[in-house]
């Protein structure tokens, strides 16, 4: 049997290239004689860049402010094509959560911005870069790109820096920018922001978005993906950016829908299966494309909140989880590599 092993990076414990292998190691084991074929993932957050340097592009790295402002290092991709040439941008690499130096708390909520991807996208430009491809996740900001903005010489400034580049926001978050279902609302309280620090980070953004309205010369608020990366995604698309599916994004890199035609299983993961999983990630998009061929997908994750009919339902042959298998999520998430190697094996062996 042939597999394609495909998965999206687990959070902060695993990167999808380290993910990749420990499937394969694991999978060997329960099924020695299978041939696998590993092309990590990524739907634009932690680990974008590192999925496509794998294929292509110079990779370089520039020292940025932190999401605290703490200097950090964080790479980006140039690939040099003809009279083209294209930066790959990671936000997570400069104000990622795994960036805060511990745990998120209401304090750092409130703090962390997107200086130092600004930065990145004008180290970018500086390049050469005539289009710039910012993958948005696992941010620890919630600044509605305010800090980006900043770095590039506030409104006018970044207008003028980026007249001549295409920009692309990279992401599967369609999220507005606002409200209930907005970036504060939805994803503040997973960077450390409790009740009364959700209602600040709205307020202030509600504030931001009539200047970022004024730069686009319309409401950009509800766009679908305003709210990614807490709302870098509305700051790039008051600047002309447009929205693709990160996931895509990878997916036309790695040339994955001509693997999953020559294989005979897909092997795909991420940290946690939940409801979101099936709103365009990453997991959702390989089992799509697999479904289509009458191929079916495997999920291997740290943790599966999915129930199975949801799981039935949205196409996937089994889904596992780490914890299952280690037994508590604290030694899932301690000792990630063993554990999922192990998981590997056992559906291996069951497959």
């Amino acid at each position: 049997m042939k597999a394609l092993i495909a998965p999206d990076s687990f959070g902060d414990t695993l990167t999808a290239v380290a993910a990749a292998q420990a499937i394969a190691a694991g999978w060997k084991l329960g099924r020695p004689g299978d041939e696998l074929i590993s092309v990590p993932q990524s739907d634009g957050g932690p680990g974008f860049v590192d999925v496509l340097a794998s294929r292509f592009g110079d990779r370089r790295s520039e020292t940025v402010a932190g999401p605290l402002g703490a200097s950090v290092r964080a790479d980006w991709l140039l690939d040099r094509r003809g009279d083209r040439a294209t930066a790959y941008i990671e936000c997570a690499q400069a104000c990622g959560l795994h960036q805060l130096g511990g745990g998120p708390t209401p304090r750092t909520a409130l703090s962390a911005d997107t200086f130092g991807v600004g930065q990145l996208v004008a180290a970018a430009v500086a390049a050469g870069a005539t289009e710039i491809v910012v993958g948005l996740g696992g941010s620890a900001s919630t600044d509605g790109g305010r800090g980006l903005i900043d770095a590039l010489g506030g409104l006018d400034g970044a207008a003028h820096l980026l007249r001549s580049v295409t920009l692309v926001a990279a992401s599967d978050v369609e999220n507005p920018l606002l409200g209930p279902g907005g970036a504060a609302n939805v994803f503040g309280p997973q960077k450390g922001a409790d009740p009364e620090t959700v209602s600040l980070l709205e307020e202030g953004m509600a504030e931001w978005a009539t200047s970022l309205n004024g730069l686009a010369g319309r409401d950009i608020t509800e766009d679908a993906g305003a709210g990614a990366a807490g709302g870098l995604g509305a700051a790039l698309i008051a600047l002309g950016a447009t929205r693709v599916s990160g996931a895509t994004v990878i997916a036309e890199a790695t040339g994955q829908q001509q693997l999953i035609d020559d294989v005979d299983l897909v092997i795909t993961g991420e940290g946690r299966c939940d409801e979101q999983t099936l709103k365009g990630k990453v997991v959702a998009a390989l089992t799509t494309a697999a479904r289509r061929r009458g191929i079916p997908t495997v999920v291997l994750a740290g943790q599966v909140t999915l129930t199975p009919a949801q799981i039935a339902e949205a196409g996937i042959a089994r889904a596992d989880s780490i914890v299952d298998i280690a037994g508590s999520v604290q030694l899932a998430m301690d000792d990630a590599d063993n554990q999922l190697r192990r998981l590997a094996r056992h559906v291996a062996q069951e497959w």
